[in-house]
Parts: structure tokens; sequence; C-alpha cells
């Protein structure tokens, strides 16, 4: 018997069986195209208060383990599967992904039709929607209680995700460059990603002024992946980092607030990109890139050409060819660029790790 229920602000109601913790729970529905990765998606922090149905069929296959993890808990504001998996088959796991649900307290539904929500939320755009497990209130009741939830836009959520303390990633075997690596959302590998290229990556708040990244004597300036608007963030303390000309290189979020830096706007997608397999084109080269993706927003630049900023002249380095959004900025001088994407690919292709080496290409320039 159907005792859960999944209700979207537009009125739509798909109704289910509960998977995970029991209760209610709120946020903007989201669909992720992911075939794999399910642990680390359930703990990337750029998904804070939203709902995440998975397209695949089969979730929970692989179980739960301890070495994946891309914070210290789940984000994710509620879980929408299709069918999960009855036997967890991986020599790795120590737990069932149903139990790691219920410990961590995420609200989950299992549904027999996430490929008509998928299409809804296509055709629609995200919204917002709420999850209830035995509801004893009517339909209406509901959706009138969804439509009460805060929005997306103008959601500043990034200090909410964000460590309250510093702390260091040491190089791993000898030591070449110093990063200031301002957390709104880091996921683990990414520090990791850098440790493994010689950097020491020092993880400041994601409210850390100029002179608090400056402190730690940085080669290199890291902004990261996380949740939110990013029109609600504050880019002064980026601003002087260009300035000062410290070489910078942002992704996802960061790369957001670099083209809010730059003088240009953001905006919301229709219903954003969120999975391990979007192709993106790096205009310089026409190289396609498969990429791991999770963002509602997306900057608003010039395909056209350059473009001028109180920087130098700048650029739109990669585009996405789904939708021709843009997935990449560089300034023309080259110390200083982004990318929409997630090149520490955990879990993903690694198609766009070279993107740490050429980060720190730029910092080597910049030390010669």
């Amino acid at each position: 018997m159907n005792t859960a229920v999944l209700v979207l602000e537009d009125g739509r109601v798909f109704h289910g069986n509960p998977y995970g913790a029991d209760g209610e729970t709120f946020g903007e529905m989201v669909f992720n195209t992911g075939m794999t990765g399910y642990q680390e998606t359930l703990t990337d922090p750029s998904y804070h208060r939203q709902i995440v149905a998975m397209t695949a069929p089969h979730i929970g296959n692989t179980g739960v383990n301890d070495e994946d993890p891309e914070s210290s808990r789940v984000w994710v504001a509620g879980y929408v599967v299709r069918e999960p998996s009855r036997i967890v088959s991986n020599w790795r796991a120590n737990r069932s992904l149903e139990d790691y649900l219920k410990e961590q307290g995420v609200v989950g539904i299992a549904i027999a039709g996430t490929r008509a929500l998928t299409r809804h939320l296509r055709e629609r755009g995200a919204m917002r929607a709420g999850i209830f497990s035995a509801p004893t209130e009517s339909v209406e009741e509901l959706v009138e209680r969804v439509r009460s939830a805060p929005r997306m836009q103008g959601a500043d959520l990034s200090a909410e995700v964000a460590t309250t303390e510093p702390y260091v990633v040491p190089a791993i075997g000898a030591k070449r460059f110093t990063v200031a690596a301002v957390d709104l959302g880091i996921k683990g590998m990414t520090p990791h990603r850098m440790a493994e290229r010689g950097c020491e990556v020092h993880v400041l708040p994601a409210d850390a002024t100029y002179e608090q990244i400056m402190a730690v004597e940085p080669d290199g300036v890291f902004l990261s992946n996380g949740p939110g608007d990013p029109a609600t963030a504050d880019v002064t303390a980026l601003r002087k980092v260009l300035e000062a000309r410290v070489p910078f290189f942002g992704i996802c979020f960061g790369n957001q607030l670099f083209g809010r830096a730059l003088g240009l706007s953001t905006y919301k997608l229709r219903y954003g990109h969120r999975g391990v397999n979007q192709p993106v084109q790096d205009v310089r080269t026409g190289k396609v890139e498969i990429s791991a993706h999770n963002h509602g927003f997306a900057v608003e630049a010039p395909l056209d050409g350059p473009f001028d900023t109180p920087y130098g002249q700048a650029e739109v380095s990669h585009v996405n060819l789904n939708d021709r959004c843009v997935e990449g900025l560089r300034l023309l001088d080259g110390r200083a660029f982004s990318v929409q994407y997630h090149p520490e690919a955990a879990a993903g292709p690694h198609d766009a790790a070279y993107l740490f080496d050429e980060f720190c290409e730029v910092m080597s320039r910049a030390q010669a």
C-alpha cells in the first residue's frame, strides 16, 4: 500500500513508498542524470535545500561506504528514486543506502514515475516540492504547504554549508604552492586534487575577507562550488584578488561569482544541469569534455568574442553543447579562469582534471 507522496508546487502529485527516514521535507525539486555516484551526490553541499530525483532506475546497488562521502553529512533535503536495490553488492559497502538515509534523517520516496517526474520538470522547470510519509492532510493542504516554502531565487546558503573555522589540507609529497580556497560548499575531493599536485590548501570560511585570504600568503586563490543564488553573494574580496593580480581559479558557484566580479549578471536556469554526463566544449581548442555538473544558475556573457572588464579583456572559454550556456570564463592575460562544472569529478568522468594542472601552471608563471 502506498504510504508516501511527492507533491509539487504546481499541484502534480506522485504516490509511492517511503524510502529512508519517515517524516516530511521541503526543497527545490531537481533531477540528477548520473548513473553512478549517488553517495557523492548525497554528500555534495551544493544540493543543500534541494530534493533530488535520480533518473537512473536502480539506486542503492553498491550500498554505502565510509570512503566516498564528499563531506561529513548528507546535504540533500529529500531523495526520490524509482526502484531501490533490495540487496547490497559491493565489497566496500558497510551498510545499505536506505539505512544511511535513515541514519542521516533524510526523508525519501520510491515512485514508479521518475521518468514522468523528470519530463515534467524539463517542461515546467525546477520548482518547490515536498515529500510526506503517511500524510493525514488533503492534497490541497499539502500543495499550500509546499507553496509556502522558500524559493531558491534569492537564497544565500553558502554560509550554512561552509566551514566555520579555517583548516589546512597538506600537500602530498613536496610542497609547490600555497592555495587559499574559499569554502562556499567545497567537496572533499577538490582540495585533495590540488594536494596531489603539491598544493598546500588553506580552506577558509565563505565570508573570508581579502585580508584573511592574503594572510596565508597564497600563490593562488580558489573559489569552490556551493548552493544558493549567486546574486546574493558578496564579491568584494574576489574583486580585490583580481585587482592584486593573484592567480585565480573558480568552479561552479565560484564561476558564477567570477562572472559577477567581472561585471556580468547571473540567471536561473529552467531546470539546471545535474549529473556526470554533460558535454562541454572548450572554445579555444574545440575539444569536447564529458563533465560533472550540479548547478541551477548560470552566467550571462557574450559568446561571440572577448569583452571588456575592469581587469582587462575576458572571454567565454567553455560552452555547454546541450543549451549553449556559459561553462567557463577567463581573463585573456591568463591569470584568472573558471569553469561551471566539477573537474574533481567525484564521482564522474576525469576529462577536466587538467584544469588543476592549468591552475598550477598559472601559479608557476606568476612566481617566475
